[in-house]
């Protein structure tokens, strides 16, 4: 078999059509078509209000069809930090809306009877040194005391029931986190969208924004429409139509690859329990088994976008990484390599709010199958005039230091030498 460079959750995959006609005004203009934005336009459809989403390529075809499919607990910064830096209060606030995000998830599978694999199998963090593990355990501790989250502590002697690999050293078992097919959900996203009456426009790149009294004018590259409100919606995929915010995220390449499919015997070999597993180092490695039992294996292999060469040097480092993790597939075959792009803002945080009188969510850092969902959900509520306990909303967006970022990722090889010698050192 030739080797695919597309994510394998699109294969069989036909997203609904969603070459609507650019409407002339709606109440909401949403830009971007990935889960950020078809969740706030089902919810805001749902309330009657008249909601156009306007997608450069066409729904669903960014990071929400490349991720990993996992559905997370926690967010990309651990407990401890997030109580050391803002509080034990907001701490919980952040922590239970990443909870309450994997049950919104759970609720449209439920709602729109979306047939996407969802299950709560739940997550393995891993230590991969053993200088990580005291780390780890003291996150534990600090889940069940302060957070009233239980999680359960398997040293590296007990891993064989979770793992069948011997290249760490314990981890950490949260039961609540989920998997999911995320191609089949984004487009049945796509689908409850449309069902409630949302305009989704493909192949509608915005290229200018204006106001002019009291209302936005957006520029496309199939017309212009009017709005009452716009809500920005385009992780890292935020582009020059909205300058502060793309001066505000760093999009960052991320890579998967995907096996043959495994026999039976294999497959539970390396996951007895189907969980979610990723690994504590700063270059880290995800990994996880497909529906049909393919090992998908993924990580930081380069922090650049995807282009064919660094889709082929990350390709080859994935491989390797995944023969360390696993070195009984030496003689399993390849069929998938693919990249995407995470929205990563300067505190490594999610963020919403409100810029040039624009409402926005991004920053979701490698969480975003749920956060996404549930962030976006909030943000159609807020724009209804509905309030919702959003703590995403009281912390502001970061500018680059000394303002040096203009949207262009020069620095991210540095970014990656940088986090090779902390792990090195780790």
């Amino acid at each position: 078999m030739t080797l695919k460079k597309t994510p394998l959750w699109i294969d069989g995959i036909t997203f609904p059509n969603a070459l609507y006609a650019i409407p002339d005004e709606v109440e909401v203009v949403i830009i971007g078509g990935g889960l950020t934005g078809l969740a706030a336009a089902r919810e805001l459809a749902r309330q009657h209000i008249s909601v156009a989403v306007l997608e450069a390529r066409y729904c669903g075809w960014g990071a929400s069809s490349r991720n990993g499919g996992m559905v997370l607990t926690g967010l990309k910064l651990d407990v401890q930090t997030l109580t050391n830096k803002y509080g034990m209060e907001l701490a919980r606030r952040f922590f239970a809306a990443s909870l309450a995000a994997i049950d919104c998830v759970e609720q449209i599978v439920q709602d729109e009877a979306i047939a996407c694999d969802f299950a709560r199998s739940g997550h393995l963090y891993l230590a991969a040194k053993p200088s990580h593990i005291t780390m780890i355990k003291r996150d534990a501790d600090l889940l069940g005391r302060a957070f009233d989250h239980t999680v359960s502590w398997r040293s590296g002697a007990d891993l064989c029931d979770e793992i069948g690999s011997q290249a760490f050293y314990g981890g950490l078992v949260d039961p609540i986190s989920a998997r999911i097919d995320p191609a089949r959900y984004v487009a049945g996203l796509i689908r409850a969208a449309h069902k409630a009456d949302a305009y989704l426009c493909n192949r509608a790149t915005v290229q200018h924004i204006e106001r002019q009294n009291g209302f936005f004018y957006i520029n496309t590259s199939r017309g212009v429409l009017r709005a009452k409100a716009v809500f920005i919606a385009t992780g890292g995929y935020t582009g020059s139509a909205t300058p502060l915010l793309q001066r505000r995220i760093v999009p960052l390449g991320s890579y998967s690859i995907a096996t043959e499919v495994l026999t039976d015997s294999l497959a539970q070999e390396l996951s007895p329990r189907n969980r979610m597993f990723f690994d504590s180092k700063h270059l880290l490695y995800y990994f996880r088994l497909t529906p049909d039992q393919r090992l998908l294996f993924g990580g930081r292999a380069g922090f650049l976008p995807e282009t064919p060469a660094t889709l082929r040097q990350s390709a080859a480092i994935l491989r390797r990484g995944m023969l360390r993790v696993f070195p009984q597939l030496h003689n399993t075959r390849i069929d998938y390599a693919w990249g995407g792009v995470l929205d990563v803002t300067f505190d490594q945080m999610p963020h919403t709010g409100q810029i040039d009188g624009m409402f926005y969510a991004l920053g979701y850092a490698g969480h975003g199958v749920a956060l996404a969902t549930y962030l976006g959900t909030l943000m159609a509520r807020q724009i209804a005039g509905t309030p919702s306990d959003n703590p995403f909303s009281t912390v502001p967006i970061p500018n680059a230091p000394l303002g040096l970022y203009n949207g262009r990722t020069w620095f991210l090889p540095l970014v990656g030498a940088w986090y090779q010698f902390l792990d090195w050192i780790s």
